[in-house]
């Protein structure tokens, strides 16, 4: 900001003489006092301030810019601010007041929660999005699909859409700071941590369809949707939903006191339960009258999947699906929610979100180029673009389109059996590592790209201690050191034999994975002697070698995850593991550590024990660490209100997210499309 502001000061002098001058030494005296008497604070004010003057030093030669650069006459409002009385004292001076001139063009906004100007919102047009799977013959989220429900059904709680992104910038895991109401306007948590009241929020209606015909929502139907997911209440003969066991919920009672309220009891404190309660992508309100309708003593918890039946309290309706082709939302005329951005503007601001299913990537991005695809991410239940290669072309053929990066997880990562030979030896282990020249092949595979930095299995800010900070003999042993690993492998015992192999084993992959990085991790193993064949799997199986440790060899993994922490460390657990307990630990004192993170009672008791079982699983050598590669959204420009969030990979987003965007349809007929 300093740079830019030293720019447009020399702007202004060279352009105002000595008005010029006295404006920026008056600015520049004023900026440099609040950044450096007041901390934090005084930086924030100075970004705010900043912003500001910037615009005053650059407004008359943008807007002669724009008008020699533009066809059409460029209305421009004038407003003028008087930043009341700011008292700063460097050496005895004080600064008594500050007038500031805010040019801007006409039918533009200051979005909040950036700082940026963009056009302002404005209501209509039809977002096409594009995947390459078709996920959706399951309508219902007990079962655990929620893509296509998200922006029809809606949750307690949301993220907080108009939160400064300095403060949050949606992505990676939501912290529960970045939390706020959506069906619940208000929570109270018990002094021990075992009662949790939710107010719900009044004035919420069901869409106007049977059998729901536009009713109200009641905490009735809060208890109704969380007791068929846990098997509670009239549910006590039903099984919970896998989805609720993945997030571990222990509940005594769940009821509704009254009209608006809903309280949950637990049977033990559970620090990570209110960002469940809120959040848990599996959550999704369902009307009781459509459920109760399929139930059935074979079915106890009912089911629908025919999407013509799905009625929610969400911005949109399902109107049209062709099986494996496409599905159609539409916005909900009488949606309850106003934007966090702009309060006085209901919501939703886009008229029809339709979505295309396009199996090849080629034929994906050949629809992004044209423009008959405004967005690829996950937010919104689609793809992303993975391949490093496709992201370049993309890049090259229209820079106009705007790239936004995530490093989600390490899927070039792969965990070996601690329990079996040769990977119940830590030296064989260490070799595997140390074999692997990951600068070369991040800079020819992923044209440099990729981020070679070692992690755990999370990859969570605070919640692991960084690669910087381990100790130094540690971070050596992730070097490529051929020679090194070789002696390992002598000292294990694998000494070559009369073919130059040492020992032969399995890399076992998803076979949605692209195997080109581990075929070159290959070429390097085969050079200390190691043999790997490559075998690949479908997701189940894979599930089943995880869960049930059948895997030979060395099995794909998630390594610097961007989940919660809360869950993640489970996976080491000897048996509450989620299959994920890829390198087979069977260590009491590791169990106990994870059942303590899970019991803690603060989050920073929580926080240092989920470091302790990261920190084990690194230094003992579960993992071999690759390349972490980036994945990529992408966005046309006339897409507003979008700065790349991503947020956790949630795909349950796209109520939350589309609801709150726009079109700048005479961007996108200036652009051509």
């Amino acid at each position: 900001m300093s740079h830019a502001l030293g720019i447009r000061s020399e702007h202004l002098k060279s352009n105002h003489g000595n008005g010029g001058n006295e404006m920026i030494d008056g600015i520049g005296v004023l900026t440099e006092n609040l950044s450096s008497r007041h901390g934090a604070g005084g930086r924030k004010m100075y970004k705010t301030l900043g912003m500001r003057l910037v615009v005053v030093a650059a407004g008359a030669a943008m807007l002669l810019g724009l008008a020699a650069a533009c066809t059409k006459e460029v209305e421009v409002i004038k407003e003028v601010e008087v930043i009341k009385e700011v008292e700063v004292v460097k050496e005895m001076e004080v600064i008594k007041e500050v007038e500031v001139v805010k040019e801007v063009r006409a039918g533009y906004v200051t979005d909040p929660t950036t700082g940026k100007a963009v056009t302002a919102p404005q209501y209509g047009g039809t977002v096409n999005l594009a995947q390459q799977s078709w996920f959706h013959d399951n309508w219902d989220h007990y079962y655990g699909s929620v893509r296509q429900t998200a922006g029809v059904l809606e949750k307690l709680g949301m993220r907080n859409w108009g939160l400064d992104r300095d403060e949050y910038d949606f992505q990676g895991p939501t912290p529960l700071s970045a939390l706020t109401g959506m069906l619940a306007e208000s929570w109270d948590i018990s002094a021990d941590g075992l009662t949790y009241t939710f107010n719900i929020r009044k004035g919420v209606n069901w869409h106007d369809k049977a059998p729901l015909n536009g009713r109200e929502l009641t905490a009735d139907d809060i208890v109704y949707t969380f007791q068929r997911l846990t098997g509670l209440g009239k549910f006590s003969n039903a099984e919970p939903s896998p989805m609720a066991k993945w997030a571990d919920p222990r509940f005594e009672s769940i009821t509704a006191s009254d009209k608006s309220t809903v309280v949950f009891k637990l049977t033990q404190p559970n620090l990570g339960m209110l960002a469940t309660l809120l959040s848990a992508y599996h959550t999704q309100m369902v009307p009781p009258e459509l459920i109760e309708e399929s139930r059935t003593a074979e079915v106890p918890q009912g089911k629908f999947s025919d999407w013509r039946n799905l009625v929610g309290t969400g911005p949109y309706e399902v109107t049209d699906v062709v099986v494996g082709s496409s599905f159609h939302y539409t916005k909900n005329p009488d949606y309850w929610g106003y934007d966090e951005k702009y309060p006085e503007n209901r919501l939703p601001y886009i008229d029809e979100i339709k979505t295309l299913i396009m199996p090849d990537m080629a034929t994906l991005l050949a629809a992004m180029r044209t423009g008959k695809v405004d967005y690829i991410g996950w937010p919104a239940g689609s793809s992303v673009l993975s391949n490093i290669d496709d992201v370049d072309s993309l890049r090259r053929s229209r820079p106009e389109i705007q790239l936004w990066p995530m490093k989600f997880r390490n899927l070039n990562a792969w965990a070996m059996d601690v329990r079996q030979p040769p990977f119940d030896d830590i030296r064989v282990r260490h070799a595997m590592q140390m074999a692997l020249d990951r600068e070369t092949l991040n800079r020819t595979l992923y044209k440099g790209l990729g981020d070679n930095t070692p992690y755990g299995v999370s990859g969570v800010i605070g919640y692991i201690i960084p690669f910087e900070e381990w100790p130094e003999e540690l971070k050596k042993t992730y070097n490529y050191d051929p020679e090194g690993a070789e002696a390992l492998l002598d000292a294990a015992g694998y000494s070559r034999g009369a073919d130059g192999i040492r020992f032969k084993t399995k890399m076992n992959l998803v076979d949605w994975f692209d195997p080109t990085y581990v075929e070159a991790a290959s070429s390097y193993w085969a050079e200390i002697g190691v043999e790997v064949e490559l075998n690949m799997v479908d997701a189940v199986t894979s599930g089943a070698m995880g869960r049930e440790h059948t895997f030979e060899g060395l099995k794909m993994t998630n390594t610097a995850a961007q989940f919660s922490p809360a869950m993640t460390v489970n996976w080491a657990h000897s048996t509450d593991n989620l299959g994920q307990n890829g390198p087979g630990w069977q260590v009491p004192e590791l169990d106990a550590i994870i059942e303590a993170a899970g019991a803690a009672k603060t989050i920073e008791e929580q926080r240092r024990l989920i470091i302790e079982v990261d920190m084990y699983q690194i230094e003992n050598r579960g993992f071999v660490y690759g390349t972490l590669v980036p994945i990529y959204f992408a966005s046309w420009p006339w897409l507003k209100g979008y700065n790349g969030e991503i947020g956790g990979a949630n795909h349950g987003e796209l109520g939350e997210l589309f609801g709150r965007l726009w079109l700048d349809l005479d961007l996108k007929a200036a652009m051509g499309y």
